[in-house]
C-alpha cells in the first residue's frame, strides 16, 4: 500500500531523533561541551520539522473542509424561493457531514486497510452532487464548470461518500489551478471503454503541470503549494485503489489538466 510509506517516514523520523538524543546524552556525561554545541542545532531542527510535519497535515485536512463552506449555501439561496433551495441545501450539508466523516475514518487509518461501502450510484447523481455543491463557489469566482453526461442511466458500484470526496479534492485543485486563466472552464465528463470500464474526467484549461510533477503528484508528501503537505492527491489515489481502481493525469503546461478516475 502506498501509505506504508508513510509509516516508514514517520517511524524514520523518530528513530534519528532517538540516535541525536542518545548521542547528545553521550556528549554531556563525558563533559564534550564544544561537541554538545554541535549536537544541539541538529536537535532543534528535528523537533521543528516534526512540528511542520503536523502542521502541514492540518492544512491538507482544512483544505478538504474548506471546500465545504456552508456560507456559500446561505449567499445563494433565496429566501422567497425557500422550499427548494433549501431541502436541496439541507440534503447536501446533510450528505457530505457524512463523507466527511468517512473521510476522516480513511484519514486516520492511512496504514490500514478500509473496506469501502459499495452501492450501486448513478453517474448523474454524483455529477448532480458535484453541482449543487461547488456551483456557489464556481459562480463567485466566475469558473465555467461543464457536466457531459451522454449516458444518464450509466452507474457505477462504488462508495458514494469516498469518491465524492475525490471528485472535491479535484475539482479544488482544479479551481486553484484556472484561476490566472482569461476563460476558466472545468469539464466533468465520462468515459466507458468497450469493456465496460467506466471512468469518469476532470479537465481544466488552467496552467497545467510538467511531466516531472506529474511523475510525482500521488506520492505522498509531493506537493507544489507554497502550504502543500502532499496528502490529498495521495489519499485520492488511496481511495480509488481501495476500489480497485486508479487515478491518472494527463497535463500540458500552459493549457490544462484531465484526472482520469478508472473503476
Amino acid at each position: 500500500m502506498t501509505y506504508r510509506r508513510i509509516q516508514w517516514d514517520i517511524l524514520t523520523r523518530v528513530l534519528l531523533l532517538l540516535l541525536t538524543l542518545c548521542a547528545a546524552a553521550f556528549l554531556l556525561v563525558k563533559q564534550w561541551y564544544v561537541y554538545e554545541i554541535l549536537v544541539l542545532p541538529v536537535i532543534i531542527y528535528q523537533v521543528f520539522d516534526f512540528y511542520s510535519y503536523h502542521k502541514q497535515a492540518q492544512r491538507e485536512v482544512e483544505q478538504f473542509v474548506e471546500s465545504i463552506h456552508y456560507r456559500d449555501f446561505s449567499r445563494n439561496f433565496n429566501v422567497t424561493q425557500a422550499p427548494e433551495d433549501l431541502e436541496v441545501g439541507i440534503n447536501t450539508i446533510k450528505r457530505r457531514s457524512e463523507g466527511l466523516l468517512k473521510f476522516a475514518e480513511v484519514y486516520r487509518n492511512l496504514n490500514k486497510i478500509t473496506n469501502p461501502t459499495l452501492k450501486h450510484v448513478f453517474v448523474r447523481e454524483l455529477f448532480g452532487n458535484m453541482h449543487n455543491l461547488m456551483q456557489p463557489t464556481l459562480n463567485q469566482k466566475g469558473i465555467e464548470m461543464e457536466v457531459i453526461l451522454k449516458d444518464p442511466d450509466l452507474a457505477v458500484e462504488v462508495d458514494a461518500n469516498l469518491v465524492e470526496q475525490v471528485l472535491i479534492n479535484l475539482i479544488v485543485n482544479a479551481i486553484e489551478a484556472v484561476k490566472e486563466s482569461e476563460h476558466p472552464r472545468i469539464v466533468l465528463s465520462t468515459l466507458q471503454s468497450s469493456k465496460h470500464k467506466l471512468a469518469i474526467k476532470v479537465s481544466d484549461n488552467g496552467y497545467g503541470m510538467s511531466e516531472e510533477v506529474m511523475n510525482n503528484i500521488f506520492i505522498p508528501f509531493f506537493s507544489t503549494k507554497k502550504n502543500g503537505s502532499g496528502i490529498g492527491l495521495s489519499l485520492c489515489k488511496q481511495i480509488m485503489m481501495l476500489h480497485k481502481g486508479n487515478i491518472t493525469v494527463q497535463s500540458v503546461e500552459g493549457k490544462g489538466s484531465v484526472f482520469t478516475l478508472q473503476f
